[in-house]
């Protein structure tokens, strides 16, 4: 069993299927990135904002992924190091952009976020269940599936914003829940930032 995880958590990427699956999410992630942000401006939600931000990181990281797929375990860690940092600072940006939301512009628009945030969940469940099969790999595979997996998660925890929204006449929920998506943006970003240095370690031994 061990040798068999050792092996899984090696995969690089170098599978004609997990070439077809990125190139489908990616167009997938993109679609919805256009799509979420314009609801979110229209429903000055931040939390509908954040998870579009969030498909956009993810079509950037999916393209990345692809791009050094194959080449130099240097090369594929550096990149999973750069995209570790993007998503740590993407999860400032969220937390401090929706303080400023929820306190300067008011309160959101529930009806959308509810609506637009069902829509990003099928699109996210789709990824996740093209990607499970390759959810275990080197780190540039791996941050594929955790941006895939925190989307999922993300556009779940939207739909709740929307409820507590809906429920309170209030912007609170849109803040916790964007609050909760930009500590799974670093802690995302922990992990493979850490599994990065680790690769790059063991390449020096």
């Amino acid at each position: 069993m061990s040798t068999c995880c050792a092996q899984q958590r090696n995969f690089e990427g170098l599978s004609a299927d997990y070439k077809r699956r990125l190139w489908i999410v990616i167009a997938l992630n993109a679609g919805m990135f256009a799509i979420e942000m314009t609801a979110g401006q229209m429903a000055r939600s931040q939390a509908l904002q954040a998870d579009a931000l969030d498909f956009f990181g993810d079509a950037l990281t999916y393209g990345i992924s692809l791009a050094v797929i194959g080449r130099s375990l240097q090369l594929r860690s550096s990149a999973a190091m750069a995209k570790g940092f993007s998503l740590f600072l993407m999860g400032v940006w969220v937390f401090g952009s929706t303080v400023y939301h929820v306190f300067v512009i008011g309160v959101p628009q529930a009806q959308v976020m509810g609506v637009i945030g069902l829509l990003a969940l099928l699109t996210n469940v789709a990824s996740v269940l093209l990607l499970v099969r390759y959810k275990d790999g080197d780190a540039n595979v791996r941050s594929v599936w955790l941006c895939s997996r925190n989307d999922a998660i993300g556009n779940i925890a939207v739909m709740a914003a929307a409820l507590g929204v809906w429920g309170t006449a209030t912007g609170w929920p849109d803040l916790i829940v964007a609050a909760i998506m930009a500590g799974l943006f670093l802690s995302s970003a922990f992990q493979i930032i850490m599994q990065a240095i680790a690769e790059r370690r063991a390449l020096a031994v």
